[in-house]
């Protein structure tokens, strides 16, 4: 055996690595997502108990002529 050959276990911890910087990746989204899910809900909760009644927006259609 020379010194340049990997043992078997070194190319599936290359694998290995890379789905857990994957897996990492997601999770980071997925928590920067709920953070700004959690962020509009909490202003819509706070204009509605303000008594506002103009909390959500609207879209509309544009009107053609």
């Amino acid at each position: 055996m020379t010194d340049k050959e990997e043992p078997p276990e070194e190319g599936n911890r290359t694998v290995e690595n890379a789905v857990l910087a994957g897996f990492f990746v997601v999770l980071v989204a997925a928590g920067i997502w709920l953070l700004g899910t959690m962020a509009d809900v909490r202003k819509a909760q706070d204009c509605a108990a303000q008594g506002r009644r103009n909390c959500a927006a609207i879209d509309a259609p544009e009107r053609t002529r």
